[in-house]
């Protein structure tokens, strides 16, 4: 994996993937840095967050902050009690887990004018082609520039995580890469990584640059 900033922000449209591309990146930051936290900021209590790896955290001594009402049958938008940790402790490194499009990251809006002072961030758009509102690099840019406006962040990278969940074969993640392709070149923006499957993972590692294997994060019982 790349180095790391203090703050590393992912975004992304409902359904891409992005918590958990999250929950890897804070266990692979937990082994460079020794205070790590991954932060929950979806205030719109989303079926699949970040708080279903709460005990795998607190194994790898990861700090999780999130709402209080996460994973619970309270449907109320509520942001963490303690998110201000994130900009005020420095030495403090911090995964965020923004909201799913324009509506997820109004919380980041709280966040940003103390995040871009610091100057230690990447903001990472997170995107999947077998998404119906993200098929194609218009679609995407649309996605993205949507995030930028409510969380008053510019993006500084893509990363594709195109998958169909347990089902994708090496060629879906194969046939998705003209697509990140493009949506970076429309952007501006480089594309940092595309990620697979760690069970897939050999089958491309050798096809396409800058592959991620993550795994898959567990869904509670």
């Amino acid at each position: 994996m790349k180095e790391f900033k203090r703050i590393t922000l992912l975004c992304g449209h409902y359904g891409s993937g992005k918590t958990n591309v999250a929950v890897n990146m804070a266990l692979e930051l937990k082994k460079q840095r020794d205070r790590v936290a991954i932060a929950d900021l979806d205030i719109v209590n989303p079926y699949f967050r970040s708080k279903d790896s709460s005990d795998e955290f607190e194994d790898n001594g990861i700090r999780l902050i999130c709402s209080e009402f996460a994973n619970s049958n309270v449907d109320i938008p509520a942001l963490p009690q303690d998110m201000y940790a994130i900009t005020d402790d420095k030495d403090l490194s911090v995964i965020i887990d923004v909201g799913g499009d324009d509506r997820g990251a109004l919380a980041l809006g709280r966040l940003a004018p103390q995040i871009k002072e610091e100057n230690d961030y990447e903001m990472l758009m997170v995107i999947n082609c077998y998404r119906p509102l993200t098929r194609d690099a218009l679609s995407t840019i649309e996605v993205m520039r949507e995030i930028e406006c409510a969380g008053h962040i510019k993006f500084t990278g893509i990363i594709n995580n195109s998958n169909l969940g347990e089902i994708t074969t090496p060629e879906d993640v194969l046939s998705s890469v003209s697509y990140a392709n493009e949506v970076a070149k429309m952007s501006d923006l480089p594309l940092v990584y595309t990620t697979v499957s760690e069970n897939i993972y050999n089958d491309l590692c050798d096809k396409i640059e800058d592959l991620l294997p993550l795994s898959l994060q567990a869904r509670p019982v």
